[in-house]
This record gives structure tokens, sequence and C-alpha cells, in this order.
């Protein structure tokens, strides 16, 4: 499918070093984009489908770092069917799993453990809940795990690793494992913060900088935030590790992490995530929550935000899409201000702490809905279907 999106406000890359792209047309073909700038008039003339923004703001969709995916769109610690489909109406349009911790009797042993990451990857291969990519399959490291299953998971397709939830004797004792599946290509996660389930423990600064993970995860707390002097020292000692804010964690030290790695000049290190499904529950809107948190409370740039809800995730995990730029995948979010809000862009809106209304998605070149999200208020400006050579009108068909 060829799609044109005309007559676009404001386009937020996603990438820190050139945080706004110029031009209002964005055009995609295959699921790529394959045009972004001044609208060319023959292009938009071969595209299957045609999007009026009428004014919004174009952003890359959000990929949500932290999603505690089980089997299907369906949630067994909150007892909810079609949690995913309806992040995507929050502007989510990639989730990754922070490991397959909820399934319910979840194995333990080396073969277990093996074969959940395997089949949950398996499983989402193919299957896009509402239109949303999943990256399922994350193997949660064991004691009698050896570095030869590490070679066949790699084999097996799985890539990625989390530590948090073993039987470890303490958290230092993950870090052999932990290094050795960094080394193997894993993209290594890492519980950060008091204990989240029964049978888990906290997680402090010394035990995630002993295991050197390419991703600390929630190091605002999940929900519960390790000791105050623990965020510097992951900040000046773990260059190498990326820090993920979670909406389901301590909102203090979001605002503190945030802070200590702007006065450090590594932005770049910065994730957001949800944290979700989880006792906090189910939030469509999570992602933007936070976005909001950190501008409205911290004082960050709308544009910086969405970046390390966007292009800092890709960069991070490998990712070719959270970024809008040519050949990069095709997943793009149109917001606006919500109507009868008290500001008139997406952007200030945010930086006033409004969540945006959410007036388009698009995930792999395909329109999802187009018009209004059945999570967000209404958008001030009305992002329409001005052509279409398909079947579907993309409404949505969002109840209220």
């Amino acid at each position: 499918m060829r799609t044109a999106i005309i007559n676009i406000g404001t386009i937020v890359s996603g990438d820190l070093n050139a945080l706004v792209a110029q031009g209002d047309c964005i055009i995609t073909d295959n699921g790529k984009i394959v045009h972004l700038g001044a609208k060319d008039p023959s292009l938009v003339e071969s595209a299957d489908v045609v999007i009026d923004a009428a004014g919004t703001t174009a952003m890359p969709g959000l990929i949500d770092s932290h999603v505690h995916i089980t089997f299907g769109d369906y949630t067994p610690r909150q007892r909810t069917v079609g949690y995913l489909e309806s992040y995507v109406h929050g502007g989510t349009t990639t989730s990754i799993t922070a490991s397959e911790v909820h399934t319910p009797g979840r194995p333990t042993d080396a073969q277990g453990v093996k074969a959940l990451a395997m089949a949950a990857r398996a499983c989402f291969e193919g299957y896009r809940p509402g239109g949303m990519r999943v990256h399922a399959g994350s193997v949660i490291l064991e004691p009698d795990l050896r570095v030869e299953d590490l070679d066949e998971l790699r084999a097996g397709g799985v890539w990625l690793a989390k530590a948090g939830f073993g039987r470890f004797a303490t958290p230092f004792d993950y870090a052999p494992l932990m290094n050795a599946a960094r080394a193997k290509g894993f993209v290594t996660t890492m519980h950060t913060g008091g204990s989240s389930i029964p049978g888990s423990s906290g997680i402090w600064a010394e035990h995630v900088l002993r295991s050197n993970p390419n991703v600390s995860f929630h190091v605002n707390g999940g929900p519960t935030a390790m000791p105050d002097e623990g965020f510097a020292t992951l900040v000046n000692e773990g260059k190498d590790i990326a820090l993920q804010l979670c909406t389901a964690g301590n909102l203090r030290t979001a605002l503190l992490t945030a802070k200590l790695l702007d006065e450090a000049g590594m932005p770049e290190r910065l994730l957001i995530a949800t944290d979700t499904p989880t006792g906090s529950g189910i939030m469509p809107l999570g992602m933007f929550y936070t976005i909001t948190h950190l501008c409205s409370l911290g004082g960050m740039s709308p544009v910086q935000a969405i970046a390390a809800a966007t292009g800092n995730n890709a960069r991070v995990y490998g990712l070719n899409s959270g970024v809008l730029a040519a050949g990069r995948d095709a997943d793009i979010v149109l917001i606006d201000a919500c109507d009868g809000g008290s500001k008139n862009d997406a952007l200030s809106g945010i930086s006033n702490g409004d969540v945006p209304a959410v007036a388009a998605v698009v995930t792999a070149g395909v329109p999802r809905f187009v018009g209004r999200s059945r999570n967000t208020p209404a958008s001030i400006r009305k992002v329409k279907v001005t052509r279409s050579n398909v079947v579907e009108l993309f409404s949505g068909a969002a109840a209220h």
C-alpha cells in the first residue's frame, strides 16, 4: 500500500540530532517511508490512500520498551482482552517484551525458560494486534542456564534476555550470564528497584553495574525505586547502560533521572516505557502521560521527550522504527491539542501537561484509524481521508 499524509503542521522526527524535520508531507510505500519533505503532487497522486493532516503534528509511533506480554492480546495479570490493540489508540505502534513473567505456571528450569521465550517470539512474529508490532520472547535468566543455551536461543531468533526474576542467591550472581548474553548480541535488560513480585528481590545500582545490561529497566522503580544515591551512580558510572523510565514507577525519581542525564549531557540514554500490564493496570495513554510529566514538571522540551519514547528506544533495541526519515519503518502518529483545551497545538499542550489528542495512527504504512482515537478527546484540527482506492474507510470505529 502507498499512503500519503499531506498538510502536516510540524514533523517531530524522534531523532535527538535533528528533533524537527522540514516539510509538510510524508509518503510511505510497502511499509517504509519513501518521501519526507515538501508535498510532491506526482507522489501524492500515485498514493492508494491520502490523509489530510489538517495542520496537526506528525511524530513516530511510540515504542513501549517495557510491556509484559504473555500470549495473544490478553493479560492474565489484569484479565483483560484487547489491551495491545487499545494501546495503538494511545499512539503506541511497537511494544517490546519485558519477559513473559506473567504467564500462568511460568517454568523456571532451563528447558522451560528457553521454550517459553522461543514460543512467545514465534507467536508474535506475524501477529499484529490492532496493527502493533510486538517484539516478544525474552529469556528469563535462571541459574541452570548455560552459555550453550544462549547460543541455542540466538539460533532460534531470541534476542532479548532479562535479569530480575531468576532463582539466583543474590542479584550479583546474574553478572556472568548477563555479560555472556550481551557479548553474544542479546539486548540485555535488568529489573531495577524494589521487589515487584513475590519471590523476587530488590536490585540496586551496584547490582546493575556488575551485570552491565543494555537497559536498566524501570530505573525509577517498578513500582518501588532504589535509594536516591543509586541514580547518580548509574548516570556517572554506567555510561553503557540506558536508563528506562516507566509510567508505573516513582514520578519523583523519574524526574530526577531525566535531570541527571541532561546535566551529564547524555539525553540519548533516556528511554520511556510503561511497565504494564502489572498491578498498576492497563495504560493505553501511559507513554504520553510520562512524556507530559517530563515536560510540564521537569521542563523537558516535548520534542526531546518524544525522542526518548521513540528514537532512543529504537537505537538501543536496534529497530528500524522510531524515527521519521526516508527508509525507516512507516509507523506514524498524528497528534493535536485536544478540542476544548487551553492550548492550540499538540506540543504546547504537552508542555502544559495535557495528553495530546491522537488523530490518526499508521503502522507499516497502513492507516489503522483516521479521525479520532477512542482513548483521547477529539483533536482541534480534523484529520480525514480525502481519497482511498481501497475498501477500508479507516475510521477506527471509535466508540465512546
